[in-house]
């Protein structure tokens, strides 16, 4: 499946809107979508607005917004562009994963079909991104991990918790630094050991795929909010998305 080609504005809507419901209990408000954009309310309204003629989503206002099947299908083709050229640009350029996010979304409205597809087979067609998300198929199809069923956040887990990481937000690039300083990236085994809201934080011990217990990090709640831990004991094998 070829995403038709619109504006840009366009398929920046469609993606933010996509992206905000693609984990459980996901949802954007015009608010959310004026702050990402750097937009005013006014403008995110009267675009959703012309979205909605062009049935592309279902919109009232002050009301939930969704994708119509046509945009959803627009939106799926460039969350792909995207998450490929991410992991393009970390895999073959060697940037960092706290870089590309901004880079991908310049391109994601340039690259060619073709030039993507071979970027994808270059890369051996991967399943997830450098940030854990999973990347939609050229049919538009997206594979789903199981253990995306047992996710939480790092800062709702209960004491005493153990599991893997298997999705990091790309929102926040110093987020993505800071984490990285810490040795937390996608597929590391985990243990809560200790969550303290009086100060504002997490305290885990990052741990091998046996579960034996190794050094023992702090984590701000800030960034613990970015990150998805598969709840699962004994987690076996890498991450599949």
């Amino acid at each position: 499946m070829k995403g038709q080609r619109v504006s840009k504005m366009v398929e920046d809507y469609l993606q933010i809107i996509w992206k905000a419901q693609e984990w459980p209990d996901g949802s954007v408000s015009t608010n959310e979508i004026a702050e990402t954009l750097a937009v005013t309310p006014s403008s995110v309204s009267a675009n959703l607005k012309k979205l909605a003629r062009d049935g592309l989503i279902d919109y009232e206002p002050y009301g939930s917004i969704s994708l119509t099947p046509a945009g959803q299908e627009i939106a799926i083709m460039v969350v792909r562009r995207h998450r490929v050229l991410e992991t393009y640009l970390v895999e073959r350029l060697g940037l960092g994963w706290d870089e590309v996010h901004t880079e991908a979304h310049s391109l994601e409205h340039a690259v060619s079909d073709f030039v993507l597809d071979r970027m994808d087979q270059v890369l051996g067609h991967p399943a997830c991104d450098p940030h854990g998300d999973p990347i939609p198929r050229a049919d538009g199809s997206i594979a789903r991990s199981t253990e995306r069923n047992s996710a939480a956040r790092l800062s709702e887990i209960d004491p005493g918790t153990d599991g893997r990481v298997i999705r990091i937000s790309d929102h926040e690039p110093e987020i993505l630094q800071y984490l990285e300083e810490r040795e937390i990236a996608v597929g590391t085994h985990i243990h809560l050991d200790e969550r303290s809201p009086a100060v504002g934080s997490v305290s885990i011990s990052r741990s091998s795929a046996t579960g034996e217990h190794a050094d023992r990090v702090e984590i701000a709640i800030g960034a613990a909010d970015a990150v998805w831990v598969s709840i699962d004991p004994h987690p076996v094998g890498p991450p599949d998305c």
